[in-house]
């Protein structure tokens, strides 16, 4: 006689789709289309706009890239004239709507296990952001950032993913949990009030992350329903399906790299130690693929900068605080190292006109100003 576990597992392992580097699942965003009738827009004119088909959204498994979204989620606002969009999207996606991941989280022993589990194997449904969760003074931020370059309406995507999240936090806790405050790293919009309304907490524009902060007591809530033996059966499908994904090494720490920018860690040394290897062994295999720790670092910084400068209004100082500069001059020399333009000429342009990929940059190491662990 099969056990739940096994049960589980031989219904659901062949349905697995292994999403494609600068892709994500369509099933968080499944109910678009919706929202844009309930606008009278027409889903499949915007879709076609666009160039993809709207029956895309018929199956959850279906994908699409970063990109591609970015330039729907920017049409959907345009065609709907709503500013926050996104966050209607977002607040209709159901906790389940993660598939796997959704499963895996569902069936943790406690929220702190779940959350971990998200942040581990999101990669399975999520190829162009990374999650991260910091624990800090009694306080959890769990947050999401956006590593996938040239990628439009950036404010419209974190919009959706953190009321996504705020989802899943509900679920996982119960009907007693309460967000302590919300930060979002886009510029404050005018009509804040779908925001106040849905989160139920203070929301902070104009941050330098896009995060979600709750009591860390929280982490040692039961999951209500968790089966430690699905729990088991799932961990193992999960893991085996990150083995599939084949991600490329320097792929698997520029990702790395996006969530220990914003919180704060940027040392050689605390990426070896995630990765679970030597500092030698990182720096020797980044070496073996034609790059280096501190390159890859500078990109990160630059792409971070860039996503700061056009999608807040968040002062020059602080962007150099967040990238781990504890000079504003610094910053402001290694950006226009990097871009040929001042941190305020880049984001004057950028507010005039979607900037296109610096050609012709210096290396990408040029971003850090002095040995990598002291950034200023």
């Amino acid at each position: 006689m099969q056990t739940a576990a096994a049960s589980h597992a031989a219904r659901s392992r062949p349905h697995l789709v292994l999403v494609e580097d600068g892709c994500v699942r369509v099933g968080p965003i499944a109910a678009l289309p919706q929202v844009l009738r309930e606008f009278a827009v027409d889903p499949a004119e915007v879709a076609a706009e666009i160039g993809i088909d709207v029956g895309l959204f018929d199956d959850p498994d279906n994908t699409i890239p970063f990109a591609v979204l970015g330039r729907l989620l920017q049409e959907c606002v345009a065609r709907s004239g709503c500013p926050h969009f996104g966050l209607l999207v977002g607040k209709r996606s159901a906790a389940s709507s993660l598939g796997l991941v959704s499963r895996l989280i569902q069936h943790s022993p406690v929220v702190g296990t779940a959350l971990r589990n998200l942040v581990l194997y999101l990669q399975l449904q999520d190829r162009g952001a990374v999650p991260t969760l910091v624990v800090e003074d009694e306080l959890v931020l769990l947050g999401y950032t956006v590593y996938q370059k040239g990628v439009v309406a950036a404010d419209q995507i974190y919009d959706a993913a953190i009321a996504i999240g705020c989802n899943i936090l509900r679920t996982l806790c119960g009907p007693g949990f309460q967000l302590s405050e919300v930060l979002l790293r886009r510029a404050k919009p005018v009509d804040r009030e779908p925001y106040r309304r849905f989160f139920g907490a203070p929301v902070h524009f104009d941050a330098d992350q896009s995060a979600l902060a709750f009591p860390a007591a929280w982490l040692d809530h039961p999951v209500s329903g968790a089966d430690a033996r699905v729990y088991q059966a799932l961990q193992a499908e999960a893991a085996e399906a990150v083995n599939r994904l084949g991600v490329d090494f320097v792929a698997r720490v520029r990702r790395l790299l996006h969530g220990l920018v914003i919180t704060g860690g940027t040392t050689v040394e605390q990426a070896a130690f995630l990765l679970n290897m030597h500092r030698r062994t990182l720096n020797r295999r980044l070496a073996a693929e034609g790059t280096s720790f501190k390159a890859l670092l500078g990109e990160v910084r630059f792409e971070i900068a860039q996503q700061l400068l056009r999608d807040t209004q968040i002062p020059i100082l602080d962007i150099a605080a967040a990238l781990g500069y504890t000079a504003a001059a610094a910053f402001t020399r290694a950006f226009k190292a990097w871009s040929g333009h001042s941190p305020t000429g880049w984001r004057r342009r950028a507010s005039k006109a979607e900037p296109s990929r610096p050609g012709g940059a210096p290396n990408a190491a040029d971003f850090i100003s002095g040995d990598v662990n002291s950034p200023d």
